[in-house]
């Protein structure tokens, strides 16, 4: 059996993608508070997986989970996937509309949860106060606990059932198809998921300083092999000011000979190449139903 580490508490959006996507599975899911620990964990052999939120339709790259995990030494990716990201407002029951949200002075939860939410919030509720934990379903949690009107946390639906809270306001994201991206990263390979032609490859890429040019010379690499890049973003080295390496997805195999070649010719011009995992990637589809519309369907 594996196991595999998530954000947690459970009913957390990380808990809920983690169960949906490893359901054909022989594995237990284990939450951990901080996206840290998550890492460590796995990192540390505790787990043999940990799943990692990366990426949003909303807000783009998570950076601190991104940057936690490239701090890692051998967590390469081995699968990923997307999921969608329903967050609600969540409070305690009694009221509804505008008078249960006129007694709110506090919303809880983690700061990608709440500028996913801006519009609503700056619409009904523009002058709270905002707590920052370190999960949705801790602020969820917290909130149960308060059992004070005035408080009121961003979660999910599974997270309200669990800790006996109502739904003020449902699905309050900015946009309706907010997905989030999920990877798996850990020295095993994962067992019993579809099989699918769609593979990726990630890579971290350093330029040289002496090079002028290296960049269009690194993107011409892909670019005359009509090799398709679906992510290029630079991070900080936080070795020094100014300096940055490029964090690259590849929609190809590593496998694939065009692309060893092109890793080959941006090697050869000075380009430190760092690789981070050819996997297997799922997109999200809506025939497979999420946990929380799965409930309401089975009433």
């Amino acid at each position: 059996m594996m196991r595999i580490a998530y954000l947690g508490p459970e009913a957390t959006v990380s808990h809920e993608a983690a169960a949906w996507f490893f359901s054909g599975c022989d594995c237990e899911l284990i939450p951990y508070r901080w996206i840290s620990d998550v890492c460590d964990a796995t990192a540390s052999g505790r787990t043999d997986l940990s799943v990692i939120p990366i990426e949003n339709t909303i807000d783009g790259s998570v950076n601190p989970h991104l940057d936690y995990w490239l701090e890692q030494d051998d967590l390469p990716i081995q699968a990923e996937w997307t999921y969608p990201s329903v967050q609600n407002l969540i409070g305690l029951p009694g009221g509804e509309g505008e008078d249960a949200l006129s007694r709110i002075r506090r919303v809880v939860s983690i700061p990608v949860a709440i500028a996913q939410c801006q519009k609503f919030l700056k619409r009904h509720l523009p002058d709270v106060e905002f707590i920052h934990v370190s999960s949705t379903a801790e602020g969820v949690r917290l909130v149960s606990e308060k059992r004070d009107p005035a408080y009121a946390a961003i979660g999910t639906e599974t997270a309200a059932g669990k800790y006996g809270l109502h739904l003020l306001a449902r699905n309050i994201t900015d946009h309706g198809n907010n997905l989030t991206r999920f990877i798996a990263v850990g020295k095993k390979k994962p067992k019993g998921l579809p099989p699918t032609d769609r593979i990726k490859t990630t890579m971290l890429v350093t330029l040289p300083e002496d090079y002028p040019g290296a960049l269009h010379q690194l993107l011409s690499a892909f670019a005359w092999r009509r090799i398709n890049l679906s992510k290029l973003e630079s991070r900080p080295t936080k070795i020094k000011l100014g300096s940055y390496y490029f964090y690259i997805d590849v929609e190809a195999s590593l496998e694939s000979m065009l692309l060893r070649f092109a890793i080959q010719e941006i090697e050869a011009i000075g380009c430190h190449v760092r690789l981070l995992g050819s996997y297997p990637s799922y997109p999200y589809h809506d025939s497979r139903q999420t946990p929380e519309t799965k409930n309401t369907a089975d009433g």
